[in-house]
Order: structure tokens, then sequence, then C-alpha cells
């Protein structure tokens, strides 16, 4: 008979398909916490356990490895990330449980659990990094099943991932100082599928560490192609900058709350055109409008009807560029462009923090830049400078 985990009925609809809901490694690590320390206290073996997440789905998971001794048990729980491309699915997450004298409950990270170096995370330098959701979530299923069989004396729980140091390569904790592992994570205890609040957190993860690191001008790009640029072409610390995929808007906004003084994106013109019309999502599935916004910049710069219809027409931003390149039109269509953007970035942020952008094309390479970038990227070099020294 085949294991029904609770979650069957959970699913999302991602273009027109169904995508099914899984759970965290923070669910895993609990419950396989529960199923340590149940079996330690009870002495009875168990081949499955409940657990009641965060986010109120109740879930049922099979426990594999059953290891015991005299003092402890260990047991681990496999990881089903549902239909999300997520690259802790089918991983072991282990709790060891182990009986100590002194009263209490103590929480460590083991094999494959990342260790934190820098500041700015939930936890210190040193701690194992269990986010504190999960490690709540493992501590109150310790207690209770120590409340369960009246046990008052201490415990020792262990959380180890024998693949983690390898599938932390994939993650982004080398780039937020997370060592030797991965993090055990999760607000909610359950997976959606390409969820886009993970992505946005992860962005505020980073940025939050750096901030704690003393930078208050942030370096961005949306992607790949930006942080090349920057690596490539400008005299700025490329080391420094955060990717913020498609969220132009949401990083605004939490560069805002956390009291960041400035940001410079440094873009490609095919996601940042798109700011130039005021979208803040660049993701083709929200908006996109990219040689709309060309073609009425190139009217503003004296283009004729006839250059614009040719960049409505066109496919790539590339084949648009080259029509301006064609009718003399793209230094004075992209400063067009660049001014919209500067207006855009400003009125999402209600001009709290200094916001700009250097736009770039694989093909023309640098193509503008907004009022505010000269000055930003100098405040990032000066910054760079002092952050050395200390």
């Amino acid at each position: 008979m085949e294991h029904k985990n609770g979650l069957e009925d959970y699913y999302v609809i991602r273009g027109r398909k169904k995508m099914r809901f899984g759970y965290t490694t923070g669910s895993c690590a609990a419950a396989a916490c529960k199923g340590a320390v149940m079996m330690l206290l009870g002495h009875d073996r168990m081949d499955e356990v409940k657990l009641m997440t965060p986010k109120g789905i109740e879930i049922c998971v099979l426990l594999e490895d059953i290891q015991e001794t005299d003092h402890s048990v260990s047991c681990a729980v496999r990881k089903d990330a549902g239909d999300d491309p997520d690259t802790t699915d089918g991983i072991l997450v282990y709790a060891k449980a182990t009986r100590r004298s002194q009263p209490g409950i103590l929480l460590d990270g083991g094999v494959g659990v990342g260790r934190v170096t820098r500041l700015g995370l939930s936890q210190k330098p040193g701690e194992a990094a269990i986010n504190p959701v999960p490690r709540r979530m493992i501590l109150k299923e310790a207690e209770d099943a120590a409340a369960l069989f009246d046990y008052e004396g201490g415990l020792e729980i262990v959380i180890s991932v024998p693949d983690g140091a390898e599938i932390a390569k994939k993650t982004f904790n080398p780039r937020l100082g997370i060592v030797d592992g991965i993090s055990i994570l999760g607000t909610t205890g359950i997976v959606e599928p390409m969820s886009e609040k993970a992505l946005i957190e992860s962005i505020r993860v980073e940025m939050q560490q750096h901030l704690a690191q003393g930078e208050e001008y942030l370096l961005i790009t949306p992607g790949n192609y930006g942080a090349q640029y920057l690596k490539e072409h400008m005299e700025l610390p490329f080391e420094r900058n955060i990717k913020c995929s498609n969220y132009v808007g949401e990083t605004i906004d939490m560069a805002v709350d956390m009291g960041v003084k400035g940001i410079l994106f440094v873009s490609h013109i095919g996601k940042f055109v798109k700011v130039a019309a005021g979208i803040m999502n660049t993701h083709s599935h929200s908006a996109d409008g990219r040689m709309e916004v060309i073609a009425s910049n190139a009217i503003r710069s004296g283009g004729t009807l006839e250059c614009a219809k040719e960049i409505l027409e066109a496919g790539t931003t590339d084949e648009a560029l080259d029509i301006l390149v064609r009718y003399g039109l793209l230094e004075r269509t992209m400063g067009e462009i660049t001014k919209r953007i500067q207006y855009y970035l400003d009125h999402r942020s209600y001009e709290q923090i200094q916001l700009g952008a250097v736009i770039f094309s694989n093909v023309c390479g640098y193509l503008g830049e907004t009022q505010a970038a000269e000055d930003l990227a100098g405040r990032i070099r000066r910054q760079e400078q002092e952050l050395r020294k200390s």
C-alpha cells in the first residue's frame, strides 16, 4: 500500500499543470527529532510519525535508518519537495537524540549542516545553520515527547545531513558565509512549488547580511548577465553584488524597510527596459512591453512612425537596438529610457533612498545610466575602501 504523507490534496496550478506541495528540511528535522525522542524514551520502535507544521497542515512521514543504543536513538526522514525544483529533494535528514544527566535540551548541527561564519544571519557566527522556525519546531517536538513520558532529564539533539556539504555548493550558502553544509530551512514547514516567497526571502537574507557587514550602499544585478558585465566592465566590487532576479520592486521595498541608503542596479536592457514603464516584476509572465517602451521612446527622440513600427515587430531587444542604430537614434532613445527608469525607481521608493541603474546589452555593451548612477558608483567605491581598512 502506498504511503500517504497528508499532502495529496494540496497543490497549485502552474501553466495548466497540477504541482504537488512538499515539506521543508525543517519539517524533516522536526519529524526525525520526534521519532528519535519518542523511541529513546518510549522504547517502542516506530515506522512513521505525524507532524503539525506551522502552516496548519499535518504531515505523516516515514522514519528511515533507525539506529538504537541504550542512551541514544538516531533516525532519518527523507525530504519530499513535491514538484518544486529543490536541490534538497530526496535527501535524508537525521536527528540523533541522546540522554543527558543535566536538565534542558541542547540542539546542534552535525555532519552536513552548515556553520555560520558571518554576521547578519539569524544565527551567530559559529552556530549551526538551523533557522529560527525549524529550531522552534525541533525543540517543541523534543519537549512534547519528554512531557509525554514524564521525562525530567536532559536531551541532546543533533541534526545531520550526510549529503549536505555537497548539496550546499548548489545553494546560496557559500555566498552567505555558511560553510560545510546546507541550512535547515522553512517558515511554514511546507514547500509550495516554485514559490516566489522563497526566492524573495533569500534576497532579504542576503541583503540583511550585507548590511550587517557595514554596506549601506548596495550593488544589485538581476541575473547572470548583469553580474558578468559588472565583473568584466565596471570598476566596482563584483564580489559584493546581490542578485535580485525579477523582483526589482520587492528588492527596493526591503531595502527601504532595512534602512539601506542606496542601490545601484546593473542590468541587461532586456530586464530593465520594463522598469521604464513602471513594471517592477520583470518576469515575462508578469508583463512584457519591451518593444512598446523602446518604440515610444524612439518617437520621443524624434523617430518616425516607420521606425517605431519596425521596433514593434522586433523579436528581441538586441534587434530593436540595431534598428535604433540604423536610424541614428540609439543614444537619444536610451537617454529617454534611463530618465524614465530613474523616475519609476524613485516613485517605488518614494525617494526614501538613492537609486540608480547602469544599462547594457551583450551586443552593444554600455547603453546608458540614470541620473544617480555615477554618484552611487562613487559611494560604493568609497564604501569598499573603508570596509577594507576596517
